[in-house]
């Protein structure tokens, strides 16, 4: 059985412009990503190595 047509106008979406829309991507990526860690004067040791996760069975 066809389905019957819808007698709705389509909804008209305001344009967005180019610029708009890459300051917006721009803005939203800044904000998504944590801050750096601020530099020390201090040289950074080396971490100890680290087990790989997994624990030995009882």
């Amino acid at each position: 059985m066809p389905v019957p047509e819808r007698d709705e106008t389509p909804r008209v979406v305001p344009a967005v412009s180019m610029r708009d829309l890459l300051a917006s991507c721009a803005a939203a990526s800044a904000v998504s990503t944590p801050p750096r860690p601020a530099p020390s004067a201090e040289p950074r040791r080396p971490e100890p190595e680290r087990v790989s996760g997994h624990r030995e069975a009882a």
